[in-house]
């Protein structure tokens, strides 16, 4: 019954994103622009830092939201990356997950937020939220490797897309999940939606806003590998390598750094959300 393709999906979607590059490349290099100055600033600013200046700031962040032992963990994790030899690449995979953390939560939020206030924009969003968690990671490289370039500036863009939707959704959750007798309550006080959004809703919901900063943070670092297949250095890069030359031990030493890295930046905002309760 059913042969060959009768609708050419494929054909439609290949010419479409050539017609792209071929008439719109500029809009894509400014759209490049910012992400790639927002990445260097954070590759630069790590890489002038001395090790013990990162690592201090690093176990002080935990000390401060979680207690001694998470702040031991985090000075062990992070010297054993350095004795590894993988400091360099681990600078460079955090600028790429600072990168795409911020625009996300400059993005997301508000969007999560709207979706928390309004039903019919929470409906509109919720088939883009879906196609943008399940669709392969490995589908997006194709497009934006047209449209940007091999690099880590598309492997941030890549990231972002792929780490997005968590945010969106438990932003709208936190927003949703505030009693309305206290949004009730500040209203009868006299107070208008945007106070009520800034002093009720946002306090109150910002367990469930860090939380999605979190599922952020490990998506984009499970975008790490996959990145290092369009040119994105990183912690990715060791692994891409074992991979193609069948060097099992250069593989599970990045992949290491990797889990090690995950575990801390997980941990501490963890401990964030917890305390912000």
């Amino acid at each position: 019954m059913f042969g060959e393709a009768i609708i050419p999906l494929d054909q439609w979607v290949s010419a479409g994103v050539e017609w792209l590059v071929d008439n719109h490349r500029e809009f894509f290099q400014a759209l490049k622009w910012p992400v790639e100055q927002l990445l260097t600033g954070f590759e630069n600013g790590l890489g002038a830092l001395h090790p013990a200046i990162v690592i201090l700031v690093v176990c002080a962040t935990a000390w401060k939201f979680s207690g001694k032992r998470l702040a031991l963990f985090s000075l062990l994790s992070m010297l054993l990356i350095g004795f590894l030899g993988l400091w360099e690449d681990t600078m460079i995979t955090l600028a790429m997950v600072l990168s795409s953390v911020v625009i996300c939560g400059l993005f997301g939020i508000p969007l999560g937020i709207l979706c928390g206030r309004s039903d019919t924009f929470e409906m509109g969003m919720r088939p883009v939220l879906d196609a943008m968690q399940t669709t392969p990671a490995f589908v997006y490289l194709v497009p934006i490797v047209m449209l940007f370039s091999v690099g880590n500036v598309a492997g941030v863009l890549a990231t972002i897309i792929f780490a997005l939707p968590p945010i969106i959704r438990l932003t709208s959750l936190g927003i949703r999940g505030v009693h309305p007798e206290l949004v009730e309550a500040a209203q009868a006080f006299g107070a208008n939606r945007m106070q009520v959004l800034i002093k009720v809703q946002i306090p109150l919901a910002m367990p469930s806003i860090l939380a999605g900063m979190n599922q952020t943070i490990m998506m984009a670092l499970s975008m790490v590998v996959i990145a290092a297949l369009i040119g994105a250095g990183g912690l990715g890069s060791p692994v891409i390598y074992g991979l193609n030359t069948l060097d099992i031990g250069q593989a599970v030493v990045g992949g290491l750094g990797i889990v090690l890295m995950a575990i801390v930046l997980d941990r501490i905002t963890q401990a964030m959300a917890q305390k912000s309760k």
